[in-house]
């Protein structure tokens, strides 16, 4: 049903696009440069379809949206300028001489206006429509190419393995194209060549120079070409790869160190926008106090500009990533079919045994038995699967704080109105917002912290480990008889593992798939590039010492760059952080020391103006007419929720920094506004 769906889909698009073929022959030069660059991009992104027909559904598609909205632009300018909601007095104020002429202005000033709002919202949705269209070969070219250059001194590092362990070049372009398990994009690009050689009967060296010319990543076309010339000219691949591997791996220093330069401005950026709207906050309030602002602007930049400044921000940050490319799964259907249906299992998915339920009685018994452990298992360590799935907490906590709140607001314990959250707004917003916070973000913040510090542990020693690995298998020393010795010699969560993969290959099971199953329990991309690299060697030989050195060069390389990340990181956050504790400060000031006081001199102001119109009314006048229209209470309520919603995105902006990931701010979004709620219950 849903291969049918979207063939019909797919069909409808294209018949779209042949209706508004004429209309692409008429705006666009075939043979013009915008057309080519588009067509350049969708074979850089890898989009089958041909650029006529492509700009030709972007062109149809901004057609319908602009139609839609110059119908709605049609009907919005006639409710606010036909009806009077708008009153249309002087547009220009131009004096006209001609009677006759004023009164053909005045009467087709309405339609006018009418016609050219429709006209501006039909151009905007035509623009909209035509341009996203046109934007995401652009897009996914762009993101192709970042992956492909952050995975490229890896695949080059793994090819010189392969090169090493004897494969010719026809294999290790076949053997880098399967390998899109953990080398994602630039598999992919040499699965191209592969299958040009393959199914176009294209010779080889045609395939790569083409795919030098189509690849989005300039860093991966100059490597190709250069591959072309050694391939052409019978060069030795191994030195070639070796020289390559030395050069990548320092490019990538480089350009690690340019992303982090773009985060530090990125840093310095955040600090001064953060602190805008404080200052609008600060410039409203007094106008408030003279009377010349309205309270729907606090409103809005406290609910809207906050919020909006901390979401473009991490927009922009989500532009200069920093994540490992790749989920750290190595495919397991090459370490057989046991491994396969191992994978994934649990109370959803038994294993083995669900191939086989059916045909005997005993693999339903076997399937139930299993279920019942499996179960048992869940319910006696709920901690260790939470841990390994930290979201499914959300399972519980999100229907606990639903609870929470809505027996809060039944009960009376809650503000049930805007009034009475004035009146008392920390209470209402602990209620609010921060059970939800600490009922939903806390569990998952623990899980989460627990589950990256669980995995990372495997690769601390990662580098060393490997060295001694190389050292062991140069002496002489089988892999096998290697991973023991250094299993014997090490300690730490590596080690262990290694003393777990040895006990399983002695008793039966494959080396490759032992790795294989190793490198998923962990998941991590940059362990899965490693696994990859020894499994794939020592299908060739067990002596692979050079290879192994090669994974400890490229394992310490990982290791520098991180280091250097995890420092710059940490600087970022450190000022995200003292950016937010500064704007509390000044929040809290304010409050203890303006609308405090404020709201003292109004109260004084009331209370002497009974005595008459002597000297101390007069005083007490000014007082009142200083604080006339400006609600304390109004004020304090907008100060806590700024502070506070300023907290949270803060959080997820550090968090993001620090790992590239959201989740990893969730633990930050729960500290900052809890210094905020402690702040204000104390003032």
């Amino acid at each position: 049903m849903s291969h049918g769906t979207s063939t019909g889909t797919k069909r409808s698009a294209d018949s779209l696009a042949d209706a508004f073929y004429p209309l692409f022959a008429y705006l666009f030069d075939e043979d013009g440069d915008f057309v080519a660059d588009v067509e350049r991009k969708l074979a850089e992104a890898r989009m089958a379809d041909t650029v006529e027909l492509y700009l030709s559904r972007g062109l149809a598609i901004g057609t319908i949206l602009g139609g839609v909205l110059w119908i709605l632009g049609t009907l919005v300018g006639y409710g606010l300028f036909a009806t009077g909601v708008v009153d249309v007095g002087i547009l220009i104020g131009v004096p006209v001489p001609n009677e006759t002429l004023l009164v053909l202005i005045n009467t087709l000033k309405i339609p006018a206006l009418i016609v050219v709002s429709g006209l501006f919202f039909g151009a905007i949705g035509l623009g909209i429509g035509f341009g996203t269209i046109a934007a995401i070969p652009y897009y996914r070219a762009g993101e192709r190419k970042r992956e492909i250059n952050m995975l490229l001194p890896d695949a080059i590092s793994f090819m010189y393995a392969l090169s090493v362990g004897g494969l010719n070049q026809l294999e290790i372009l076949e053997a880098m194209a399967k390998a899109d398990d953990t080398y994602g994009e630039v598999s992919r690009e040499f699965q191209s060549i592969v299958q040009e050689t393959e199914y176009f009967d294209t010779d080889y060296r045609t395939a790569i120079r083409q795919r030098s010319l189509e690849t989005p990543s300039d860093e991966l076309g100059q490597f190709l070409t250069d591959m072309l010339s050694i391939v052409s000219s019978g060069g030795d691949m191994g030195d070639f790869l070796d020289d390559k591997k030395d050069k990548h791996m320092r490019t990538a220093k480089q350009e690690q160190e340019m992303t982090l330069e773009t985060l530090e401005l990125f840093g310095e950026m955040y600090m001064t926008l953060s602190l805008f709207p404080l200052l609008l906050i600060i410039i409203l309030v007094i106008m408030s106090m003279l009377g010349e602002a309205q309270q729907s602007l606090l409103y809005g930049t406290v609910y809207g500009l906050i919020p909006l400044t901390g979401l473009g921000f991490l927009v922009l940050v989500s532009t200069v990533k920093q994540d490992d490319p790749g989920d750290g799964y190595l495919d397991p259907e090459a370490g057989g079919e046991r491994l396969t249906a191992r994978t994934g299992a649990g109370l959803l998915h038994l294993g083995l045994v669900e191939k086989y339920v059916g045909d005997f009685a005993v693999f339903d018994r076997i399937k139930s038995r299993e279920g019942t452990y499996e179960t048992v298992a869940l319910l006696k360590r709920p901690h260790v699967f939470f841990r390994d799935n930290p979201l499914f907490t959300l399972g519980l906590t999100v229907p606990a704080a639903l609870v929470l709140v809505g027996n809060a607001v039944w009960s009376g314990a809650a503000p049930r109105s805007l009034d009475g959250m004035i009146s008392n707004p920390v209470w209402g917003t602990f209620i609010y917002v921060y059970v939800p916070i600490y009922v939903v973000f806390f569990p998952l913040a623990v899980f989460h912290s627990w589950n990256v510090r669980s995995r990372r542990t495997v690769i601390d020693k990662l580098s060393d480990n490997l060295r001694k690995l190389s050292s062991a298998n140069d002496t002489g020393l089988t892999l096998l008889e290697s991973i023991r010795t250094v299993a014997d010699t090490s300690t730490g969560k590596l080690a262990d593992e290694f003393d777990v993969i040895h006990a399983k290959v002695e008793y039966g099971m494959g080396m490759r798939p032992a790795l294989i199953e190793f490198n998923n329990r962990y998941h991590i991309p940059r362990l899965a590039r490693t696994v990859k690299l020894v499994s794939k060697a020592q299908e060739a030989s067990s002596q692979i010492s050079a290879v192994l050195t090669t994974a400890a060069q490229a394992s310490e390389n990982q290791d520098d760059i991180d280091r250097e990340r995890r420092s710059r990181a940490r600087m970022q956050v450190v000022i995200i952080i003292m950016t937010y504790l500064t704007l509390l400060a000044v929040m809290a000031i304010l409050k203890v020391r303006f609308l405090d006081v404020m709201a003292g001199l109004s109260s004084q102001a009331a209370g002497s103006s009974g005595a008459g119109a002597s000297a101390a009314g007069g005083g007490g006048g000014g007082a009142a007419q200083l604080s006339d229209g400006v609600d304390t209470n109004l004020l304090s309520m907008l100060f806590f929720h700024a502070v506070t919603l300023q907290a949270i995105l803060s959080g997820f902006v550090a968090g993001y920094i620090r790992d590239a990931s959201l989740l990893s701010g969730v633990k930050f979004a729960v500290v900052l506004p809890t210094v905020a709620l402690v702040t204000f219950i104390f003032i």
